[in-house]
């Protein structure tokens, strides 16, 4: 059996939030964490973005950097990163058997069984320290407070992105109380950086940063210029504490993705300012341009355009609109969307709906998903037009048939949808032309 197979195989156990679990298993490894210098990350929106930029900016100062995301889009591999290498198979396979090991060991001693995700969590800690890790950046998985990743009792600095509603049956069905499951990420005497703007959960972090003596740095506060704004990304001027950045290019598409690099760049000012790190202005600039998240708003094939994007809450959706309606308006679009039924589906398709009238409806390969049936009835009953294609592949099928009818092929919702998408449209390019499309 395989190492993803047996990770997989901790999925009966669900997904509980709490440290006592992660902090057993993590002592029988010998504390790993406690040896990396950490920058976490947690928000609704934009998180995975803030961490590949801090990520991207640490490796052209020539650090070595590691990065733990989740979820993957394409290879279980993608969620531990070391120096601009996923894990390979083997060390996957050799981390999973020295962490399971110890999980065999905890549940004889009468502890519960750790999650899937601690399970993965421990194999990163491990993983990075012992191939001597300069620095990690860390995105929280679900939440904060009880998350795996926040273990962590330093980090050089917190970040916390967007905050909107999204996973309301762990975290909450208020703004307020969302917020607080992701203030837990704040540390005693650790600098936070915070990018949204929501009034309650601005004062939330604001009274847990004065709670844990932690100085508290508002990003939302920045003034940007922007100078260019495509689809492939954008180019603007801001300045962060006493630094001037002129002509900041990054190439993630999207206007939100500003407010997503300015929280990285104040972060990393921050740490520069406070001799956490050393990173030169070149640095910054490299690092920022080569930043890309696989799956969000990226851009797949053009002529017509086909792009595809993990917008998948009320918030992403809405950020989708706001760029498709700037960059597409007047075009004729197809949307190809499938969705979790656990979401906030009315105000995504509202959102969608104001992108295109013309859907085809499918479904994800999660048991959390929505049946392609039941979402081209909400489609249906929100005034628009749409066919239904059981899997993605048939839908992928579809689109990319009557790509000559249309401006724009677009595929969106559920991060599991898109991540079977891009790797459909990846084959298909391939057996084309001989290489994939990217």
């Amino acid at each position: 059996m395989g190492a993803i197979d047996k990770i997989h195989e901790f999925e009966r156990f669900g997904s509980v939030l709490g440290l006592e679990r992660m902090n057993v298993i993590l002592e029988k490894l010998g504390n790993p964490q406690d040896d990396l210098k950490v920058i976490h990350v947690a928000g609704t929106n934009g998180k995975g973005s803030i961490c590949k930029y801090i990520y991207e900016v640490l490796r052209a100062a020539g650090y070595k950097a590691g990065l733990y995301t989740s979820p993957f889009l394409e290879v279980f591999n993608e969620r531990i990163e070391f120096d601009g290498e996923y894990i390979s198979d083997d060390d996957l396979n050799s981390y999973t058997d020295r962490v399971l090991e110890k999980s065999r060991e905890m549940v004889k001693e009468g502890h519960d069984s750790p999650t899937e995700f601690e399970i993965v969590t421990a194999i990163a800690f491990l993983y990075l320290k012992e191939k001597g890790c300069d620095y990690a950046v860390l995105e929280v998985g679900l939440g904060g407070r009880g998350d795996s990743t926040n273990v962590v009792k330093s980090p050089l600095c917190s970040v916390i992105g967007s905050i909107s509603l999204d996973h309301t049956d762990r975290l909450g069905d208020t703004i307020a109380k969302i917020a607080f499951e992701k203030a837990g990420i704040i540390k005693n005497g650790c600098p936070v950086v915070i990018n949204t703007d929501k009034d309650d959960a601005r004062e939330v972090f604001v009274a847990r940063a004065a709670e844990c003596e932690a100085d508290l740095y508002d990003a939302t506060k920045l003034r940007p210029q922007v100078l260019r704004e495509t689809l492939e990304g954008c180019v603007f001027d801001v300045d962060i504490m006493d630094k001037k950045y002129r002509s900041m290019e990054i190439s993630m598409g999207g206007e939100y993705q500003i407010s997503n690099a300015m929280a990285a760049m104040y972060a990393l000012t921050l740490m520069n300012a406070q001799g956490k790190i050393c990173v030169s202005d070149e640095a910054i600039a490299a690092g920022m341009k080569k930043a890309r998240q696989i799956g969000r708003f990226e851009i797949m094939a053009r002529d017509p355009f086909v792009i595809i994007d993990g917008a998948h809450n009320p918030d992403g959706s809405l950020s989708l609109r706001n760029t498709i309606r700037k960059h597409f308006a007047g075009k004729r679009i197809l949307m190809v969307v499938g969705i979790l039924a656990d979401k906030d589906v009315s105000e995504i398709l509202d959102n969608f709906c104001d992108i295109t009238d013309e859907f085809v409806a499918t479904q994800p390969q999660n048991p959390r998903k929505m049946n392609a049936a039941e979402l081209a009835q909400k489609i249906y009953a929100k005034g628009a037009k749409c066919i239904i294609m059981e899997t993605p592949q048939k839908a992928v099928d579809h689109a990319m048939s009557h790509r000559g009818d249309y401006d724009l092929i677009l595929f969106a919702g559920s991060l599991y949808l898109i991540g079977e998408v891009r790797r459909l449209l990846r084959d298909a390019e391939k057996d084309k032309k001989g290489d994939p499309v990217l």
